[in-house]
């Protein structure tokens, strides 16, 4: 079995070697390939691969390229966790929507806007590679934020993929702890969009202990959202939901405060410090801290089930095809699935209350026109999209700040500048 990673100079690729050498019973993989346009971080990450590989005992073949079509060739799994542009556009998403009075953060709003259209189509032109040089029934898996958006792209254009977060696997790792029991015991009902979804039931061995844990909540505001809230909704919401619940509070914090991409070039700059370290061979634990927590267990856990068939219930974000009754059946959404060798296919959820699906829709909405502008090259797409997303007011504020991220992403986007080439 072959699996390739695409974007494999990440800081993040030793969690995805570490989850893949761990389950050697169930992954069998005789090759891992590690593709990246930046010769000198595939070099630093591939080294440090290839001695965590071998301190497992992992006696697999490890490869390093820089050819995309060398490491599609034959591959039955690809994942892809690429970043266009770097964290240099990132710092971007994140400051471009400030001056304009938006939020600015590189998967929800403005930011995130701008990062599906640099992403969109390369992820599209990989999943069409793999679809010709690829095994046969090759899987395609995208942890490229914006995963759900990616993923409705993925599959409108009919390619065989899934869309893959951590969050959910984060929740159920926390639930497991707070309970005393392991995180196989736990399942969640995770509904909603990906980067915008509630934790609606929280089943240990069959019994839904939710509402204990929001009984439990301290009258102070949490993090995320206020007590108070979390109680009306009868659900935990996702980290990202305080973009929309709070958006004043965390402008005004973006306001005084450096930027995540800030923080995480400064740790990054660290890490790949220590993976040049010839006597390194297991994952540092500065890498706590860039971030995507269990990205390794959710990844190699999708990726074992679909070559093992296990039938275990994992959350994807996959077609909705009914899982939530008043959601469209094309939706992408992000629920738990039943994994096997066919894929992975979602279990029935209640419908989503008013409160959820209002916000649910219109995300979507913004969804399908961002992929429309991203695909075509369209600017009075672009601005449709960019005027619909929750996070953006009004058109005054839609139009100037669509010149300004086209204007600064313009190496990126060639449909959208096809005149000046």
């Amino acid at each position: 079995m072959k699996v390739a990673v695409v974007g494999a100079g990440s800081t993040y690729t030793p969690e995805l070697v570490e989850g893949f050498a761990s389950r050697g019973d169930r992954l069998p993989v005789d090759e891992l390939t590690l593709l990246d346009i930046d010769p000198e971080r595939l070099g630093v990450v591939g080294a440090l691969a290839e001695r965590m590989m071998r301190r497992a005992g992992w006696g697999g073949r490890l490869r390093t390229t820089g050819d995309r079509r060398e490491a599609l060739e034959g591959a039955d799994f690809v994942i892809v966790q690429l970043r266009v542009g770097g964290n240099q556009a990132r710092f971007r998403d994140e400051t471009i929507p400030l001056r304009f009075g938006c939020i600015g953060q590189e998967t929800t709003g403005a930011g995130g806007f701008a990062k599906s259209l640099r992403t969109v189509p390369v992820v599209l032109e990989l999943a069409e590679l793999t679809a010709e040089l690829g095994a046969p029934g090759a899987w395609f898996v995208d942890f490229t934020n914006p995963t759900g958006l990616v993923t409705q792209a993925l599959l409108d254009a009919g390619h065989r993929a899934l869309g893959l977060c951590n969050v959910a696997i984060g929740f159920q790792r926390e639930y497991a702890n707070r309970f005393g029991v392991e995180p196989e015991r736990v399942q969640l009902e995770h509904v909603g969009l990906n980067h915008l979804t509630w934790e609606r039931k929280v089943l240990v061995d069959g019994v839904d202990r939710l509402p204990e844990v929001i009984a439990g909540l301290a009258e102070e505001e949490l993090e995320d959202a206020p007590a108070e809230l979390i109680r009306a909704l009868g659900a935990i919401p996702s980290y990202y939901l305080h973009f929309y619940y709070r958006t004043g509070e965390v402008l005004a914090h973006q306001r005084t405060h450096r930027t995540r991409a800030e923080e995480v070039m400064e740790i990054e700059a660290g890490l790949l410090e220590l993976y040049r370290d010839p006597g390194l061979d297991t994952k540092p634990k500065l890498l706590e801290e860039r971030g995507g927590a269990f990205y390794s267990d959710a990844a190699a856990a999708l990726v074992a089930s679909l070559h093992a068939g296990t039938a275990d219930v994992q959350v994807v974000n996959v077609r909705n095809e009914g899982a939530i009754a008043n959601l469209a059946s094309d939706d992408v959404v992000e629920v738990p699935c039943r994994v096997d060798r066919d894929g992975a296919h979602p279990l029935p959820v209640d419908p989503l209350p008013p409160e959820m699906l209002g916000l649910v829709q219109h995300a979507k909405a913004y969804e399908r026109l961002a992929i429309d502008a991203a695909t075509t090259g369209s600017r009075a797409t672009a601005l449709k999209a960019l005027m619909t997303n929750p996070l953006v007011p009004d058109y005054e504020t839609a139009a100037p700040l669509l010149d300004a991220l086209l204007d600064a992403n313009r190496g990126y986007l060639p449909r959208f500048f096809a005149a000046d080439r």
